[in-house]
């Protein structure tokens, strides 16, 4: 870790951008142990669940951390909740451009060498921007990450798993709603609580909702059980039919990145 160490010090004045995955929580930590003049930075917003919200918090509280919490406005952008395939794109191009409008110090994401391996169009805002990433330049991958959180103590965050902001599960060319986004939210809470699942995303689709779930917990989930929670989901407002079906990653993306 001597060449991330190497990076973050290197950039006397930070500005930790901080959704409250284990990535950037870890960045932000890091940031602080080493002694650099770090602020962090977590947007709220309908597309963020409040969970990881309390989380930045708590980590600030805990930690001593400087945080600034604030209201990134992609919600008043037409383009993002158009929800086209590069939709991260004007999301970060919203949180970016609030960071700098409140400060002048290095932008950094804790995006990591796994993220390149993916369609990730929010990594042209951020270049667009100056952002930098130091984990990338360090050649850290979510492992990685992982492994650094245990050595700085975060404790069972270091097992969080991976969860997009909620506009992730609306597929692509449907509009990004925040009442929809809360049916989402409290879609995978419900199906969390009865299942346990390892993994849980609920779909917004065209043609209907349908919660993904990890092989295990699908191939266990009786017609029961499935029923139940279609109709619990149901009474949320939902006006599409529920189906089950395994998790696939980036699944909401209809259409190849051009």
């Amino acid at each position: 870790m001597i060449a991330l160490h190497d990076i973050v010090r290197s950039m006397p004045a930070m500005a930790v951008a901080v959704s409250g995955g284990i990535d950037s929580l870890t960045l932000a930590t890091c940031a602080h142990r080493l002694g650099v003049d770090a602020h962090m930075f977590h947007a709220t917003s309908p597309a963020v669940p409040d969970e990881a919200s309390a989380r930045v918090l708590d980590e600030a509280l805990r930690q001593g951390w400087v945080l600034h919490m604030f209201d990134a406005g992609e919600f008043a952008d037409a383009q993002y909740r158009a929800n086209p395939v590069n939709r991260c794109f004007f999301c970060k191009t919203n949180l970016y451009g609030a960071i700098a409008a409140r400060t002048g110090r290095q932008i950094v994401s804790g995006a990591n060498t796994d993220d390149l391996r993916d369609y990730r169009p929010g990594l042209d805002a951020a270049r667009a921007h100056g952002v930098r990433h130091p984990f990338v330049e360090a050649g850290i991958d979510k492992r990685g990450i992982r492994a650094l959180a245990v050595e700085l103590g975060l404790g069972a965050l270091a097992e969080l798993p991976s969860s997009p902001c909620l506009s992730s599960r609306i597929e692509t060319g449907l509009h990004i709603e925040a009442p929809m986004l809360s049916m989402v939210h409290k879609a995978e809470k419900i199906v969390s609580g009865a299942l346990s699942p390892r993994t849980v995303r609920c779909r917004v689709r065209a043609s209907g909702v349908v919660v993904e779930l990890d092989e295990v917990t699908l191939s266990n989930l009786g017609s029961a059980d499935a029923d139940s929670l279609r109709e619990k989901i149901a009474a949320l407002g939902v006006a599409r039919p529920v189906a089950f079906a395994p998790y696939r990653t980036g699944s909401a993306f209809v259409q190849p990145a051009a």
